[in-house]
């Protein structure tokens, strides 16, 4: 019971999404041929709220739920494989028209072809599970 907050949350956030669009298929496809602002609108708001958040929480004016200070720790470079990673999964968003997260929020609407999406990502983070040693970092 006590994570029923989390459960809450992704509730609404699924509502969210699917009401604003954001879920689309057809929205997703227009985003990729560059003919509608809606998905970038979306986007972008949320990485503007993102840096805006996670500016002022390096400052130190926002603390986690129990009163800590938030800490990022520095990330090292790696902007070929930042590069890489982005492709390939642009490369499957646009080919399944739906990102990991909205793949359940599909699922709840219905659309149960999303199944096969889903095992196909879990075997694909299996798959990098074994091979993540043997891979460059």
């Amino acid at each position: 019971m006590k994570f029923i907050k989390f459960l809450l949350v992704g509730v609404f956030f699924g509502i969210v999404l699917v009401k604003s669009e954001a879920v689309s298929w057809y929205r997703i496809y227009e985003m990729f041929r560059f003919q509608s602002f809606h998905m970038y609108g979306i986007i972008g708001t949320a990485v503007i709220s993102g840096i805006l958040f996670l500016q002022i929480s390096k400052k130190g004016k926002l603390k986690s739920i129990k009163g800590a200070d938030i800490y990022v720790p520095k990330k090292e470079n790696g902007f070929t494989r930042y590069i890489i990673g982005g492709i390939i999964f642009g490369l499957g968003w646009a080919l399944l028209g739906a990102c990991p997260g909205p793949m359940y929020i599909l699922l709840g609407t219905g659309i149960w072809t999303m199944l096969i999406a889903i095992a196909a990502a879990m075997l694909g983070t299996l798959i990098y599970g074994v091979l993540k040693t043997k891979l460059p970092h």
